[in-house]
């Protein structure tokens, strides 16, 4: 049995340049169909524009408010509310508030730096 605490875990910053704590994925975990992570997006802060080329992803905000651009379609994200990213999709995640935006992003395949495509200059 695995069993992950997310206050044990320590961040990375993934490609997209959002602060991730991985809780399961193939990478260290048995988990071999998809990944679960904790991400941060500061306030004034967003992700690099990017798309997944296999990759599903789940967005599960857990706390702050944001503006989530999924191809040319924008709207107002808030905690409680998930958001469904199909592969291939553009997609861009932008912290509006004053507080840190945590997600919690749910991705099958497994999230790979490989299979992420950056549509725009990576900031920082």
């Amino acid at each position: 049995m695995h069993v992950a605490n997310l206050d044990e875990l320590e961040s990375f910053t993934t490609l997209d340049g959002s602060q991730i704590r991985e809780l399961s994925g193939p990478a260290w975990t048995p988990a071999r169909n998809q990944s679960l992570a904790e991400a941060t997006v500061p306030p004034g802060g967003a992700t690099t524009a990017h798309y997944h080329r296999t990759t599903e992803e789940l967005y599960y905000i857990t706390s702050g408010t944001g503006r989530m651009r999924i191809a040319e379609e924008e709207r107002d994200v808030r905690r409680g509310d998930c958001i469904v990213i199909p592969p291939g999709a553009e997609h861009k995640l932008t912290n509006t508030g004053a507080e840190p935006l945590v997600l919690l992003c749910c991705c099958a395949p497994a999230y790979s730096d490989e299979d992420t495509v950056l549509t725009e200059p990576a900031s920082g």
